[in-house]
């Protein structure tokens, strides 16, 4: 067989066809690229060039079901499958490679839900629903918990897979006795995304926290409630964004709404108007309306059993961090900075959380340092008091969305005992910026250690069982992350060198 695949700048990988025998030590490997160019291609006899599939093999719905099974192969083979054939999901093994087609395609309808519904998992084409029904089925069969982990880089359309899981689940386990609440295990996530979802330069609807939702069910695997728990919100969005980008999507739906009567006290304008929320330079998003937006997520909150004066009350607090953001902090001389009383900002923030405004404006630009002895009440510069007063933006956002998902979790809460789990992680995504932000860095941590539960589950684990057995079996070269971990969490690694920088 005499066709490989050779490194190409522009095209990454192009295939070949070899002209020539090539004999072992030979520096040259003569080749014929697909547009009838002749090639001398400069081999080393250690590494050669990777060997192509057969054509029959090409379009396979399981990479492991290819001959060669390297980095062109398995590019080519999700190449074929997406634009050929617009397929866009494929296995490999027990995992599913989806392929993000950036529409809306009519492959989730309730039709395709219960086609999937049942079936084993090789029997049918790659699909979400088929891993969903593989974890029911394991689940309903083997009365053991499972769990499904959304995966891949910012972008990669993890969250709206992590919702199908969820509606497949919610579908194939409707109770009749329950009072819809599958919809409202549905119902959490338009909230978590309006409070949790920015628009970033990757993504319109990019996840910035972490989410693991537990789905119970009872004995007969309908479902009878969930909890939803969520990590490492990117609580610095709050206060800055970069070109392009938007603060969390609540800010705009609110300022889209601000002339609707009972929203009127929050005194809110358009999104240009706040500091906090014109910094991206760019606040709609094409295609998206905030206002009709904003209308969906005060029904999902009542859908959810959360009062108006409980949103009322979230709304406010959401206004009350706009305000803060455009509070005027004037420097006086270099040590000492101040804010006006008269500052309407900062009474307009006073009023909606019920605060005295004078200490309000003192506290801003003071600091209290108490010591053993005595209490020092110290002046700070103004770039102190902007930090001070971000900070204290992000830290009443990082509360209101904890106090959400907690009321959330109340409303999912069920009485009488969990039989069984089904868990969906949906994990925020790893990217790859010149200059990583400490959360940025967080996300990429967790995602490196993801990696390394894959390669235990796909690769170690797999190889030692065929040890075990001694089946003859060439070794698989993985790329193993474990001393990129080592370097972040090891003794003396970067987490322990922050921690012991913040304490000095």
């Amino acid at each position: 067989y005499n066709r490989v695949w050779i490194p190409d700048s522009e095209e990454v990988w192009r295939s070949a066809e070899i002209t020539k025998d090539y004999k072992a030590g030979d520096r040259l490997l003569h080749v014929q690229l697909e547009d009838g160019t002749e090639l001398d291609y400069p081999v080393d006899p250690v590494a050669l060039p990777p060997l192509r599939n057969p054509d029959i093999l090409v379009g396979e719905n399981d990479l492991t079901a290819l001959s060669y099974l390297h980095e062109p192969a398995v590019l080519h083979n999700l190449k074929v499958r997406f634009v050929e054939s617009k397929l866009i999901y494929t296995y490999s093994g027990i995992i599913l490679v989806a392929m993000n087609p950036y529409k809306q395609l009519p492959i989730y309808g309730d039709a395709i839900i219960h086609a999937y519904s049942g079936q084993n998992m090789g029997d049918m084409d790659p699909h979400i629903f088929a891993v969903a029904e593989e974890a029911y089925k394991q689940m309903a069969r083997n009365n053991k918990n499972q769990s499904i982990i959304v995966s891949g880089e910012s972008g990669a359309g993890k969250t709206v897979s992590a919702r199908y899981t969820m509606r497949y689940f919610a579908t194939v386990s409707k109770s009749s006795s329950n009072a819809h609440v599958e919809d409202k295990v549905l119902a959490s996530n338009p909230i978590t995304e309006a409070v949790g979802n920015a628009k970033t330069t990757r993504n319109d609807n990019s996840s910035r926290f972490g989410k693991y939702t537990e789905i119970s069910f009872d004995q007969s695997y309908q479902i009878i409630g969930a909890n939803m728990r969520t990590y490492l919100l990117e609580k610095s969005r709050v206060v800055f964004q970069s070109e392009n980008e938007r603060n969390y999507h609540i800010f705009y739906q609110l300022c889209a709404s601000a002339v609707q009567p009972e929203f009127k006290h929050l005194k809110l304008g358009s999104a240009e108007e706040f500091n906090y929320t014109r910094m991206g330079g760019n606040t709609v998003i094409e295609g998206v309306d905030d206002r009709a937006n904003m209308v969906e997520t005060q029904k999902t909150f009542a859908l959810l059993g959360l009062k108006e004066d409980f949103q009322m009350d979230v709304f406010k607090t959401l206004a009350a961090i706009l305000h803060l953001g455009n509070v005027q902090i004037m420097a006086v001389g270099d040590e000492r900075s101040s804010i006006s009383l008269d500052d309407k900002h900062l009474n307009i923030f006073c009023e909606l959380l019920d605060l005295n405004c004078d200490e309000m404006a003192q506290w801003l630009c003071h600091r209290k340092i108490i010591t053993t002895s005595e209490t020092v009440i110290k002046p700070m510069t103004r770039s102190q008091a902007v930090n001070a007063r971000d900070a204290l933006a992000k830290k009443i956002y990082s509360h209101l969305f904890d106090f959400i998902v907690e009321r959330i979790n109340q409303a999912l809460h069920f009485t009488g005992k969990q039989h069984a789990f089904i868990g969906v992680l949906d994990i925020y995504g790893f990217e790859t910026f010149d200059v990583n932000s400490f959360e940025q860095f967080c996300i990429n941590y967790a995602n490196e250690k993801l990696q390394q539960q894959f390669n235990l589950h796909v690769f170690k684990l797999e190889q030692e069982e065929y040890m075990k057995e001694d089946i003859p079996w060439t070794l698989i070269d993985f790329y193993d992350n474990q001393p990129v971990i080592d370097l972040i969490e090891a003794k003396m690694g970067i987490l322990e060198l922050l921690d012991e920088e913040c304490l000095v």
